[in-house]
C-alpha cells in the first residue's frame, strides 16, 4: 500500500491537496443530501405524508337511501329500488375478445367504445373497476349471475334508485329527481350534495329535499400503487333520509286523475276544517320514473315543447277566469256593504245595457224577477252586473283579496302562482289607461282581467263553509327519521280570517245548497241522494260572444276557443268534510262538464272515510 512517504515531497504535497479537495467535495455532497432530507422530512414532511396517505387510502362515498313517501293511510307512493351497474376489472381479464363476445350475447352494449375504455383502463388503472353498462335490467342481471363463472373480471355494483310505485300518479305533487347543476352547487342551497347527485326538481321531492336526502356515508379503502384494493381501513355508514307521510288519499287521488283522463284541467280536494290536501290532480301528467336515468336533450325538448305542457301543475299555476264562481265573493261583498237586500228582486230580461254596449245573461231570455238566493242558485248574470255596479271595482277587489285571491296560498309545495285581482291602479300602471265602467260589469261575474288558480278556489270555498277561516293548504302530514323520531308534524296554519257577518255567510251557503239541490239550480248533476252537496258552477269565456257566434255559424267552435268549465263544492253542507275545486280547460259548461266529476269524487270519499 502506497503511503505519502513513498512520494517525493513535491508529489506528496500535490496528493494531499487533491485528496482534501475530493474529501471536501464528498462532504459537500453529503451535506446537500442531508439538508435535502431534512427539508423533505422535517420541513415539508406533513405535506408528503398527506400525499402518501392519499395514494395509499382511497375514499369512497356511500350514498344514503332517500326517504320513503306514503299517503295518509300508509300506502307507499315513492320508495327506492336497487339499481345495477355492470363493472369490469381489466387486470382479471385473460381473454378480452372472448369476454366481450360473451357479454354481447346477453345484452346489447357499445362494443367498440367498451374496448377503447378497456385498453385505456388496463394501461393506467388495471385494478380499478370500469363501468361498461349502467342500469342493467333484472333479466340481464340474472344472465350475468348465471354465467358468472365464465365471466372473469365482471362485477355488479348496486345503488339505490328512486321508484315511483304508481307511475304518473300524483306526479305533479310528488315531483321528480334530476342531477344537481353547477349553479345549484355554487349557491350553497344543497350543502349535503355533490356533483352527480340526484336532487328534487319539483313537487314534494324538491320542497322536502333536506328532509328526504339523508346523510352520505364513506369508506376508507387501502390500495396499492396500481389501485388494487387491499383492505378496508374504516367505514362510516350512511344515514337514510326521513320518511314522509302526505295528507293525500291514494285512492281518491287515483279517482281524481281518472276523471281527468283525456282532458286538460285540475282537481283540488281539501279538508275545509284544517287545510289538508286530500287530492291534487293535474292533467296531462307525466311519469317521474322517466327522469331517473337522466334525460337526453332530444327527449327533454319533446317534453318542454309539448303543446300539452305535461310538466305544468295546473292546480297551482294554472290561472283561469273564475267566471260565476266569483259571484260568491260579489254576493258577500254586497251583503256586507249593504248594497244587497236579500229580498229585493231585480228584473233579468237577458240583457244589461251600459252606454252603447249590451251585456248578456247566459240565459237568452232572462230569469225574470230574481232575488239573491235565486241569482246564486240559477247563476243570473244580470243580477250580478247590477250588484257589481253598485259596489264598484274598488270594493269588489278589496273583498276578493280578503278571500285570498290575487296572492299565493302558501301551499307547502313550490311552483304556485298568485292569479290576478285587477284594481284601478293596476290597470293604469299596466296599460296606461284608466279603468272603465264596463270592466266592472265583466269583473262582477269573474271575467275581464280576473285570474285565479284551482287551489285558491278550494281554499276560498272552504272558508265560506268553515266560518270564514282561510287555512293554508298543506300536504305534509309528518316526517320521521330513521330512529322513528318525528322531525315534522302537521299543524293547521291560518292565512287569515274573513270578517263577514255570520248571517250573511248563511245566506250564501243556503243559496249554494240551492245550486245543487233545487230544480233550476245550475249544479244539479252533482246532487247526491243521502248527502247534501253545496256548490257553484262557472263557465269562463275564452273569446267574446260575437266570436263564439261566428265560429258556431262556421261549423263549430275550435277546442282552444271553448269555455273553461268550473265547479266548486262542499259536502256535507251542514258538516263539511271535503271541499272541491274543479276546472276543465275548454270543457264547456261547468254544470255539465265539472259538476258530475264532483259528484263521483265526493261520493267515493265520503263512503271510504266513514
Amino acid at each position: 500500500m502506497l503511503k505519502t512517504s513513498d512520494f517525493d515531497p513535491v508529489s506528496g504535497g500535490l496528493f494531499n491537496k487533491q485528496f482534501k479537495k475530493i474529501a471536501l467535495f464528498v462532504l459537500l455532497i453529503f451535506g446537500v443530501l442531508v439538508l435535502r432530507l431534512w427539508f423533505l422530512q422535517i420541513v415539508n414532511g406533513h405535506v408528503y405524508r398527506s400525499k402518501s396517505e392519499q395514494n395509499r387510502i382511497r375514499l369512497q362515498d356511500i350514498l344514503p337511501l332517500r326517504g320513503v313517501i306514503f299517503d295518509r293511510k300508509g300506502k307507499t307512493l315513492v320508495d327506492n329500488r336497487p339499481y345495477y351497474d355492470l363493472y369490469l376489472i381489466p387486470e382479471e381479464v385473460q381473454d378480452r375478445k372472448k369476454l366481450f363476445e360473451d357479454l354481447n350475447r346477453f345484452f346489447d352494449f357499445e362494443l367498440e367504445l367498451s374496448e377503447q375504455k378497456f385498453n385505456k383502463a388496463s394501461r393506467r388503472h388495471p385494478f380499478k373497476p370500469m363501468c361498461i353498462k349502467k342500469n342493467i335490467s333484472r333479466d340481464e342481471l340474472a344472465l350475468i349471475e348465471t354465467h358468472r363463472f365464465n365471466l372473469p373480471g365482471i362485477m355488479i355494483k348496486v345503488k339505490p334508485q328512486r321508484h315511483y310505485v304508481f307511475g304518473d300518479l300524483a306526479s305533479h305533487l310528488l315531483g321528480y329527481l334530476g342531477e344537481i347543476t353547477e349553479r345549484e352547487l355554487m349557491n350553497n342551497k344543497y350543502p349535503d350534495n355533490k356533483q352527480g347527485d340526484l336532487i328534487g326538481k319539483s313537487g314534494v321531492e324538491r320542497r322536502q329535499q333536506p328532509v328526504l336526502n339523508g346523510i352520505r356515508g364513506g369508506e376508507q379503502m387501502e390500495v396499492d400503487a396500481t389501485g388494487r384494493k387491499i383492505k378496508a381501513v374504516s367505514r362510516k355508514p350512511p344515514v337514510p333520509g326521513a320518511n314522509i307521510c302526505l295528507t293525500i288519499d291514494k285512492d281518491l287521488q287515483a279517482l281524481a286523475e281518472k276523471c281527468l283522463t283525456g282532458k286538460r284541467g285540475a282537481i283540488v280536494a281539501i279538508n275545509p276544517g284544517n287545510g289538508e290536501i286530500l287530492a291534487l290532480a293535474s292533467s296531462p301528467s307525466f311519469d317521474p320514473n322517466f327522469f331517473i336515468g337522466g334525460v337526453d336533450k332530444e327527449n327533454w325538448n319533446k317534453i318542454v315543447l309539448s303543446k300539452d305542457f305535461p310538466l305544468q301543475n295546473r292546480a297551482l299555476s294554472g290561472q283561469y277566469p273564475p267566471a260565476s264562481v266569483f259571484k260568491n265573493v260579489v254576493a258577500l261583498a254586497g251583503l256586507e256593504e249593504g248594497v244587497i237586500d236579500p229580498r229585493e228582486e231585480i228584473v233579468c230580461n237577458g240583457i244589461y245595457t251600459l252606454g252603447n254596449y249590451d251585456y248578456r245573461c247566459w240565459k237568452k231570455h232572462g230569469h225574470g224577477k230574481v232575488n239573491l238566493h235565486r241569482a246564486i242558485a240559477e247563476s243570473c248574470d244580470v243580477y250580478f252586473y247590477k250588484i257589481g255596479m253598485r259596489l264598484g271595482i274598488d270594493r269588489i277587489s278589496s273583498y276578493a283579496k280578503k278571500f285570498g285571491l290575487g296572492r299565493i296560498t302558501g301551499f307547502d309545495v313550490l311552483q304556485e302562482k298568485g292569479g290576478l285581482i285587477p284594481t284601478r291602479e293596476w290597470k293604469l300602471k299596466r296599460f296606461g289607461v284608466p279603468w272603465q265602467a264596463g270592466e266592472t260589469v265583466s269583473t262582477s261575474i269573474g271575467q275581464s282581467f280576473v285570474l285565479v288558480t284551482p287551489i285558491q278556489m278550494a281554499a276560498m270555498t272552504s272558508a265560506i263553509f268553515n266560518g270564514g277561516i282561510l287555512y293554508q293548504p298543506q300536504v305534509t302530514k309528518w316526517a320521521k327519521n330513521v330512529t322513528g323520531e318525528i322531525v315534522y308534524e302537521f299543524v293547521p296554519k291560518v292565512n287569515g280570517r274573513i270578517k263577514v257577518r255570520k248571517e250573511n255567510l248563511e245566506l250564501v251557503k243556503k243559496a249554494l245548497v240551492g245550486v245543487v239541490n233545487e230544480p233550476h239550480g245550475t249544479g244539479g248533476r252533482a246532487k247526491l241522494r243521502h248527502v247534501i252537496v253545496a256548490g257553484k258552477t262557472g263557465t269562463a269565456q275564452v273569446v267574446s260572444l260575437e266570436k263564439e257566434k261566428k265560429f258556431s255559424d262556421a261549423g263549430g267552435i275550435p277546442w282552444k276557443f271553448r269555455d273553461h268549465a268550473w265547479f266548486v263544492a262542499v259536502a256535507p253542507a251542514d258538516s263539511p268534510k271535503i271541499a272541491l275545486a274543479i276546472v276543465i280547460a275548454h270543457g264547456g259548461h261547468g254544470g255539465s262538464a265539472a259538476a258530475p266529476i264532483a259528484k263521483v269524487i265526493i261520493e267515493a270519499y265520503l263512503e271510504n272515510s266513514g
